[in-house]
């Protein structure tokens, strides 16, 4: 029997996969088991590749996050993409899709787990080391107010930020072939 967070990942991924098949790209599911692409993204043309891994959460949790591990941190591929959906607090509310290169993903993911071991607990004590990230639309717990370099909003840029996939042939590669 699926769980429900098994059946909200699958929502995830067939709704990203929606999207990008929507805006004119070729999209198809991984292979189960590959471990760090959920979607295979091409062109039309078959001449561009990319590949998408999908995080998916509910509005549930106080700090509107989607769980991700260290290993996360380490991967920093050019044409690997991470689509964060949100689908909000019910099944009527619009789902909310973030699409951000792996390479961005991997430096806010270290650089905001690295403060936080730096910085003590509630009561003074040190944090210890974990498997477990967040990935935040709001890191001032972490950073503070003064120097948070991912504060409330940042994550607005990359809302539908499908072009960054830059799947489309560009002018000097069209140039190129002809």
């Amino acid at each position: 029997m699926a769980s429900q967070t098994s059946l909200l990942g699958a929502a995830g991924e067939h709704h990203v996969m929606a999207e990008l098949l929507r805006r004119g790209y070729i999209a198809a599911l991984a292979p189960q088991g590959v471990p760090t692409a959920d979607i295979v993204v091409t062109d039309l043309e078959g001449a561009r590749l990319c590949s998408i891994q999908v995080k998916t959460r509910r509005d549930l949790g106080a700090d509107g996050g989607w769980h991700m591990k260290a290993k996360h941190e380490g991967i920093r591929v050019k044409h690997l993409f991470y689509c964060f959906v949100d689908f909000g607090k019910t099944p009527e509310s619009r789902p909310t899709v973030y699409v951000l290169p792996s390479t961005l993903v991997a430096m806010v993911l270290a650089t905001s787990h690295s403060k936080w071991l730096a910085t003590p607990g509630k009561k003074g004590q040190a944090h210890k080391e974990s498997v477990m990230r967040r990935f935040l639309p709001d890191y001032t717990r972490v950073f503070g107010a003064n120097d948070n370099p991912y504060p409330k909003g940042w994550l607005d840029r990359y809302r539908d930020a499908w072009h960054l996939l830059n799947l489309e042939v560009s002018a000097v590669d069209q140039e190129e072939e002809a």
